[in-house]
């Protein structure tokens, strides 16, 4: 596959930006070690290294994760546990936890529709698999885990309700809200993959699996000697 031409320029502005999110990160650490906040630096430092994930994947298993793709899990947890929890935006504004699950959606239909792709970039899945059966997927897999987490979340109410994750007083409309965003997310994922196979245009996810592909050929050793089953148009 042939580089994009601006494909290096924006994976150095993805690699910055995330490299950005790190730092405020180690700045908001020093602040609460400085002020004794104990549960905060714990939550800090887990968000710490959950960013650094990607770097030890590409380390310990040689496996490269694209930078956009960094940037986008860098972002959702320091979104969600840095912002939401440690800094309570939860509590500050009402929609940060609706955009959240908008973006958590869009996240996990990312995940569901790269790992169908690239698996069927292999000869593990039989040939022939639909371009709008590998966006459904990405939908479904989305909403799937969207609905883990909300059992997730009633099961920790109903076990210790002091914890209150799911609004107890307004339980089933935040319940419905949640997967209402999540899907709206995952959809949008799904609609971008759509174009791409139909246009075969560039696209923010199209980038991320070509790059994943090529600096990664030995997972897909396989299926290059398959004729190439499975590629997307060009």
């Amino acid at each position: 596959m042939d580089e994009h031409p601006t494909e290096s320029n924006n994976g150095g502005t993805y690699t910055t930006l995330t490299l950005i999110i790190q730092a405020i990160l180690v700045i908001g650490l020093a602040m609460f070690i400085w002020r004794r906040d104990w549960e905060n630096i714990f939550l800090t430092i887990l968000v710490i290294a959950l960013t650094l994930i990607p770097a030890f994947v590409f380390r310990r298993l040689r496996v490269f994760i694209p930078p956009e793709v960094q940037l986008i899990a860098v972002g959702f947890v320091f979104l969600s546990l840095f912002l939401g929890s440690a800094a309570d935006f939860y509590y500050r504004f009402w929609w940060w936890d609706m955009a959240l699950h908008a973006g958590s959606g869009f996240l996990l239909g990312i995940v569901g529709f790269m790992f169908l792709f690239l698996l069927n970039q292999t000869d593990r899945l039989p040939p022939g698999i639909r371009p709008g059966f590998l966006c459904f997927f990405g939908v479904t897999f989305a909403v799937f885990i969207g609905v883990l987490w909300e059992i997730f979340e009633f099961t920790v109410d109903s076990f210790f309700p002091w914890i209150n994750m799911q609004s107890v007083e307004t339980g089933v409309k935040d319940t419905m809200k949640d997967l209402i965003v999540d899907t709206l997310g995952a959809c949008i994922v799904g609609l971008m993959g759509w174009a791409y196979f139909k246009t075969g245009r560039y696209s923010f996810i199209a980038d991320a699996v070509r790059k994943f592909i090529r600096k990664n050929p030995r997972l897909f050793r396989k299926s290059r000697k398959s004729a190439g089953q499975g590629d997307p148009p060009h």
